[in-house]
């Protein structure tokens, strides 16, 4: 019997009229003699607001207990669509992700998906029921409660898709899937009907939302392709897939994040204070990027190292920053002024061009770059945040617009 896993993201399910919606839309694809698991993320605002009762208590909670308040979001709404398919005469089974067989290591906020043991989800579906499972939530191997970050409930339907052999795995939002820029910076965003798994992490880890970058890594090790797709309306949708290399080339999207902190740091044996930082920003479970260190002499003061941090995934992030203000002094320093605007695609670095074009195309408009970091398939440029929304207007008329 073919076999999908479908997941609604917040939007899709926050309130009753749209839970109703969406049992009545698995009620169809149950009539078509498919077994259906479903991910469900919390209702709505449910987990902002869960964040910013915590933080009414504390500026810096305690991971665990985070992670224990804000798995009760996704529970609200698995039991409530549970409820809206009964209504609809199917039967239905709520299911954490503990209980869905979803292991992570042991990391709170962030966890990562080690292994997917669905053995209760494969009983309840071959009762045939439908399986909702709470997304963003696992249980590490000590049995603690576990979140997965922002977006984790895309991991989570990745994941059981990957583990059920599942013929597709469908992601529901209120997007009728990946467009080349955010439709709300340019108006005329173009629609992109297909993409390679890699377009895709690199547009996630670059700040686009539509699906979680580590999901997209989950995805592609498993050969599972994603649809993205509107909750409420199937005209189109974007597929995930894997393209052999050269299909699509040059610039495909741009794309920026706002909400970052570049972290540099200067002095002698810069390479040990840089360890130092990692060290204490390893223990605090902040994530870094685009690292640079250039040590040229370990008895010279040139030394120099930076780092990119996203303060919007860390709790208590003022604290972690004065622990390394306090520790460095005077040999670090906090950039709060800049955002990321990229370019993503496949080839952009295959000649120089691309690059310079785009920095001489913000020259003439006088936005200043504070700095440049490329992978295979993107190109990132750091700039002032007020300036970030007219550089991704000018770039995306630049190449994908004009091509």
């Amino acid at each position: 019997m073919t076999c999908i896993v479908q997941k609604y993201g917040g939007s899709s399910v926050a309130d009753v009229e749209k839970l109703r919606k969406i049992a009545g839309s698995i009620a169809e694809v149950k009539k078509q003699n498919i077994d259906v698991a479903v991910v469900v993320s919390a209702m709505g605002k449910t987990t902002d607001n869960l964040v910013k009762t915590a933080r009414e208590l504390s500026s810096s909670p305690p991971r665990r207990e985070m992670d224990m308040l804000l798995s009760t979001g996704e529970r609200i709404t698995m039991a409530l669509l549970c409820m809206a398919l009964s209504e609809q005469g199917l039967e239905a089974v709520s299911l954490t992700g503990s209980q869905s067989g979803i292991i992570t290591n042991d990391r709170h906020n962030d966890a990562r998906v080690i292994e997917v043991r669905p053995f209760r989800v494969q009983d309840e579906m071959a009762k045939g029921k439908v399986v909702v499972v709470g997304g963003f939530q696992g249980v590490s191997y000590r049995r603690d409660i576990t979140t997965l970050g922002r977006g984790g409930s895309d991991t989570t339907a990745v994941a059981l898709a990957a583990a059920l052999n599942a013929d597709r795995c469908e992601i529901y939002s209120d997007v009728d899937g990946v467009y080349s820029a955010d439709p709300s910076v340019v108006a005329n965003a173009e629609h992109l009907p297909e993409i390679s798994y890699q377009v895709m992490q690199e547009m996630s880890t670059a700040g686009a939302k539509v699906l979680n970058a580590h999901a997209v890594q989950f995805a592609k090790d498993k050969q599972i392709a994603i649809y993205a797709r509107s909750t409420f309306s199937r005209e189109r949708e974007t597929v995930i897939r894997k393209f052999a290399p050269g299909t699509l080339i040059g610039v495909q999207a741009v794309v920026s994040e706002n909400d970052i902190i570049r972290v540099r740091m200067e002095g002698k044996n810069i390479v040990e204070s840089f360890n130092k930082a990692l060290s204490i920003l390893e223990e605090q479970q902040v994530h870094i990027k685009e690292l640079h260190v250039a040590s040229y002499d370990e008895d010279t003061s040139k030394s120099k190292a930076s780092f990119v941090v996203s303060p919007k995934n860390v709790y208590g992030w003022e604290k972690i920053q004065n622990q390394l203000q306090e520790q460095f002094g005077e040999t670090i320093a906090f950039d709060t002024h800049l955002s990321a605007l990229s370019l993503i695609g496949e080839g952009l670095n295959e000649s120089n061009q691309t690059l310079l074009k785009t920095i001489d195309l913000l020259k003439q408009k006088d936005i200043a770059i504070s700095g440049i970091a490329t992978t295979s398939f993107r190109i990132s440029l750091l700039v002032n945040r007020e300036d970030v929304k007219h550089g991704v207007s000018l770039c995306h008329e630049k190449w994908v617009t004009e091509g």
